[in-house]
């Protein structure tokens, strides 16, 4: 079945979830995080996740600007960092124009080029992620962006994979989503969607039943797979 659109996840897939801290660490006046930055984007980037599941679990639905806020609280706080008002707010002020990886225009160019549609299906809040599509410079290059609150629930819940049958009308089998996360990859897979997992950490894969049908290191080759399919 040709592939009708190519659905991208937007937080570590398109957008480097790390920028946020790495450029705060670097600007004059943070040496708080000078050395320990990494350790913080990750452990906000963990807590950000694992709210998220819970909250679904739970169904105590917030928006992911507030959980991202949530998620920064406990990482500062994990690194005794919970009294620096100032460097909280920069650090959520950089992650409304986190830096989207070098290949996604060309990568993006390509599809659209091929007559491929393009989309963001995101846990993120509409105004987060157009934010982020602006600050990128991709609007041009999406025909939607797809954000779970349209359905009040985050990812993997199927309900949000669903979004995007719906918007491009089309059954599971002729999207290809493609995400960083495995465990996003193993729930779109599950949906029935042909998957792409960007590798760029070198990570085992996740043992949740729905293995990837493609893994990559980044995202440059997006367009040979959708027009090999």
């Amino acid at each position: 079945m040709p592939v009708t659109a190519c659905i991208f996840d937007a937080y570590g897939t398109l957008f480097d979830v790390s920028a946020a801290a790495r450029e705060a660490a670097a600007e004059p006046g943070n040496y708080p995080i000078a050395e320990s930055w990494q350790r913080l984007a990750f452990d906000w980037r963990r807590k950000q996740l694992e709210y998220s599941w819970l909250r679904a679990i739970t169904g105590e639905h917030k928006d992911f600007w507030q959980i991202t806020a949530d998620g920064l609280d406990w990482a500062l706080d994990a690194q005794s960092l919970s009294g620096q008002p100032a460097l909280r707010d920069r650090l959520l002020a950089l992650y409304w124009n986190l830096s989207a990886y070098p290949e996604v225009p060309g990568m993006l160019s390509r599809l659209k080029q091929a007559g491929i549609a393009t989309a963001i299906l995101s846990n993120g809040s509409p105004d987060m992620l157009d934010a982020a599509v602006r600050s990128a410079g991709i609007e041009a290059l999406l025909d939607d962006v797809l954000s779970v609150e349209s359905v009040g629930i985050f990812k993997p819940a199927p309900q949000v994979y669903g979004l995007a049958t719906t918007r491009f009308d089309c059954p599971p089998g002729a999207i290809l989503f493609v995400s960083s996360n495995g465990w996003d990859i193993a729930g779109a897979a599950g949906f029935g969607f042909l998957t792409a997992w960007v590798n760029r950490a070198g990570e085992p894969p996740d043992r949740l039943g729905h293995p990837p049908h493609e893994e990559l290191t980044d995202l440059t080759t997006i367009p040979d797979i959708a027009a090999a399919i």
